[in-house]
This record gives C-alpha cells, structure tokens and sequence, in this order.
C-alpha cells in the first residue's frame, strides 16, 4: 500500500475538499490510502471521516511566508517519518509551491501540483501569490487540474499541452440522481410547494459573485411574484448577502440554510441552477446540478467545459440583469426529463467509480515508475 499526502487548506466542506472525499471514498483503500497536510489549524467537517477510512490528518505551521523555515521543516519531518508516503499531491493553487517545494527537498520523486481555479483573488498576499505561481511548475513533476482553462493559467499554454491532465471534478452520481418524492419533501419542509426555486450552492465570496445574483434574482422575483431563491453555503460575505437581499426586499424570498451534508437532497428540491462567477476552474456544483437534471445558467467567466448537456448554458455577466432573468424564467417552459441527468454526466466522464479507479491506477504507476 502506497499513501498520498493531499496539500489542503483544512478539510472543510467545500469544493475541492468534497471532490477529493468523493474519491476518497470509492478507491480502493488496502492499495492506496490518503493522508490530508491541512495548512489552517480550524477542523474540517470531513475529519472524522478521514480517520474512520484510515486516514490521517496533519496540521502544519500555516502557509505564511514569515514561517516557511519551519514549514518546511515540519513536511519534512513529516516525510521522513512517514516513508509510506510516495505521493505529495498539492491543492492550493499558487501556495503550493510551499507544500511540493518541501516535498522537493524531502526527495519525495512525485509531487502533483493541482489547479482548481482561473484567477487569483486580489488580498493582501496577492504579491506573494505571484511569486509561488511563476515558481510552482518548477517544484511539482506533474501538471493537473480539473479543466483546460485553470491548467493553462497555473502553467502556461505550452506546458499544459505537452503535459497537463485533467482530473474529473466527478461525483457519486446515485447521490445526485433525480429521485421526485425526495423533492417534494424538501419543497414541503420548507415550504416550497409553488415555489419557482433558483438555487446556488457555494461559499459566500467575492468569486461566487452573491450580490450580482441577488440583482438577477430581484428581476426573476419582479416577472414572477412565487420565484424563491435558495443560497446554500456559508463564508466571510454571507451577513453582507443577507443584508442586500433585506434591502432589496427579498428578505421573505431568499432562504440561507446554511452548510448542508444533504446538498443532494436540496438540488432535487431545486427547479434550476444558477452560479454566475466572477472565476472558476471547473465547479463541482455545475456537475452535481447537472447530474440532479436541472437547467443550469453559468457565468461567461465559467469554462466552458461545465456544458455537460443541453439544459446548461453560459450567459455574459456583461448582459443585463433582465437578460438573465428572462432565460432563467425561459426554463420553466421546457419539457425536460429530469432523470436523464445522471446519465449525461456520465457519459461526459465524471462518474465517481469509474474516475476512481483510474485514479487509483495512476498513483499506483506513477510510485512504482519512481521507485525504478
């Protein structure tokens, strides 16, 4: 048995986090097992889990410049002490480099940088970020990510032609799949019934863009007196969105449940998908809605990679706020199966099971190629 060592900020329950559970989940553990370096001190929802599978969770000094004498001492040690661990693979985007870096120095031979985004958010460590971007290529001996577009942005056009690979963003797609009397109990718990529901489900951030979807949903709600909207997610600008939608009016239309282990269930109770980023890599929400068979409008900003079907389109957040509206409500319209969902992104390659195994086939190689 080989271990991975997964580069994370903690093991929260967010996008990259539940892509990396979804396949935690489904490989085969008795071959390969993961070990998670979180680099915030704040435990992760998905923790105890991780220990249960067998997994392990290391905590580091944090990816703060002034501490990288004693992070690197700390993955190193860590390393040294751990030799099963043949795998370094990094999920931070440009910081990174600390993690693969490290690893480097260590003489772990595979270290796996991963991007997940297209943009760097502009706070106060955006200098340095650039710095660990233009030197993450050097550190890491493999080139992945979850579309062409944030590969090209983390390692340059030539580098990802010559050797980027793509992983999957896939999903547990009997999770996901349609299934109408869960539907209607979610709608009736939360009073839905006649509802017209827009959902979203992503960290309350500046990338997710909540306060222009707030202005889209306050022109859906002027056409249509029963549209609701559902914001699923917590984050730093969640009292911010709930403030907006108060001014707007919408306070008694816009539902915050808050962080939900039973996302699943919400997306049936949903009646389309709406997610108009600012930025993103490939979103693993875009592929559970699709998988749940809902219309799903994304921002121009968003890869086109995330068109898995017929019902998902791509609207400039240049147009209006009415344009948008007036697609959105377009849906209501269509007399789609909701059930063949799961099925199209199947066949677009991100069914969990079949990733897995790839996954799995791929560590196994790639420490046995290293090993000579």
């Amino acid at each position: 048995m080989i271990r991975v060592l997964h580069s994370v900020s903690n093991m929260a329950r967010a996008g990259i986090e539940t892509m990396l559970m979804n396949y935690y989940r489904k490989i085969d553990r008795q071959q390969v097992q993961f070990d998670f370096l979180a680099n915030k001190p704040v435990p992760g929802e998905y923790d105890e889990e991780i220990r249960a599978m067998g997994g392990r969770v290391f905590v580091s000094p944090g990816l703060n410049p002034l501490h990288y004498p004693e992070y690197k001492r700390f993955v190193g040690a860590l390393l040294h002490d751990n030799p099963e661990i043949r795998i370094v693979h990094a999920h931070n985007e440009a910081m990174g480099y600390y993690a693969l870096q490290s690893a480097r120095s260590a003489g772990i031979p595979v270290r796996i940088a991963h991007a997940h985004n297209t943009r760097i958010i502009r706070d106060y460590k955006y200098p340095l970020k650039l710095v660990c971007k233009a030197l993450l290529p050097g550190a890491a001996t493999d080139y992945w990510s979850c579309g062409r577009d944030a590969g090209i942005y983390y390692y340059g056009k030539k580098r990802w032609e010559e050797s980027g690979f793509i992983l999957h963003n896939a999903i547990d797609l009997e999770r996901f799949r349609y299934q109408p009397e869960i539907r209607d109990r979610i709608r009736k718990a939360h009073g839905l019934e006649n509802a017209f529901v827009i959902g979203h489900v992503g960290r309350f951030n500046l990338q997710k863009n909540h306060t222009r979807l707030l202005d889209i949903f306050a022109s859906v709600a002027g056409m249509l007196p029963e549209a609701r909207l559902v914001l699923i997610g917590t984050g730093e600008l969640e009292e911010a969105t709930r403030e907006k939608a108060g001014a707007l009016g919408l306070a008694d239309r816009v539902l915050f449940p808050g962080q939900m282990p039973n996302v699943n269930e919400w997306y049936q109770a949903m009646d389309c998908f709406v997610l108009p980023s600012l930025f993103e890599g490939l979103p693993v929400v875009g592929v559970e809605a699709q998988a749940a068979g809902l219309p799903c409008f994304f921002s121009g900003r968003v890869t086109d990679e995330i068109l898995l079907g017929p019902d998902a389109c791509r609207i400039p957040l240049e147009d209006g706020n009415e344009v948008w509206a007036r697609k959105i409500l377009a849906c209501r319209e269509s007399g789609r199966d909701r059930a063949q969902g799961a099925e199209l992104v199947c066949q677009a390659g991100y069914d969990i099971c079949e990733e897995a195994r790839k996954l799995q086939e791929i560590y196994l190689r790639k420490a046995h190629d290293a090993q000579g």
